[in-house]
């Protein structure tokens, strides 16, 4: 495993059901704040902390060197900063999850990180269990933050150019067939597969097509994403 600037920071594979463990790269300029990740996540016995980094530029290398399932990305850092190698991540083919710490609990770089396909964002002195928990959640292709803490967030950063992204979301929404702006919108009320198929008539499995060409046809990343923009339609 590589640590930022190159170097090893050691640890063994563990095996988890499907064959391998979950693969983490840290990204934050505390050193320390590395540190202590890397030991609450190094414990649990499904994850592997492959690589560190102490700036953004750093993270593509690493990534394209080590193919980690998850990346905590500290979002404040020297150089290039969290948000900009968020979207530079984002923006490959098959990138991996992207999970934005922060000291903040309403934060416009946090928005704007969830925008560009975080899968959500967790503060800083999260409990060690729920760290684990989540990065489990996000490595299972499910977001760690609610379609309603994420209206909440919105709600509570000054966010500039809400008109014409709300023209642009409508634009969008607009191409989904009726039954797909259904569930969509109920996406973006927070609503599991489960509580989806039951509203509106339809088997989970059917919840999850319906989903996945919704995330297809508007070039989404996950349901976070579906939530903002029917927030921005005013859906």
């Amino acid at each position: 495993m590589s640590a930022a600037g190159g170097h090893d920071v050691g640890g063994g594979r563990m095996t988890t059901q499907d064959g391998g463990p979950i693969r983490v790269l840290i990204v934050d300029d505390d050193a320390m704040v590395r540190a202590g990740l890397a030991m609450i996540l190094g414990g649990a016995g499904d994850i592997e902390i492959v690589a560190e980094a102490g700036d953004g530029a750093e993270v593509p290398p690493l990534v394209t060197a080590y193919r980690p399932d998850v990346v905590l990305m500290d979002i404040r850092m020297p150089g290039i900063d969290g948000l900009t190698a968020t979207e530079t991540l984002r923006r490959a083919s098959e990138p991996p999850e992207v999970v934005v710490l922060t000291t903040f609990h309403a934060d416009a770089q946090v928005l704007r990180a969830l925008r560009a396909g975080a899968a959500g964002f967790l503060l800083k002195d999260i409990a060690p269990g729920d760290l684990v928990a989540a990065i489990r959640r996000v490595a299972s292709g499910e977001p760690i933050l609610s379609p309603p803490v994420t209206r909440q967030l919105i709600a509570h950063v000054s966010d500039g150019g809400a008109d014409e992204r709300g023209e642009r979301a409508r634009k969008l929404l607009g191409r989904l067939s009726e039954r797909e702006r259904e569930v969509a919108t109920a996406v973006g009320k927070g609503r599991s597969n489960a509580e989806i198929g039951r509203e509106l008539f339809m088997s989970v499995p059917t919840v999850k097509a319906h989903v996945s060409r919704i995330l297809t046809k508007l070039d989404l990343n996950n349901r976070v994403q579906v939530a903002l923009l029917v927030y921005d339609a005013g859906s």
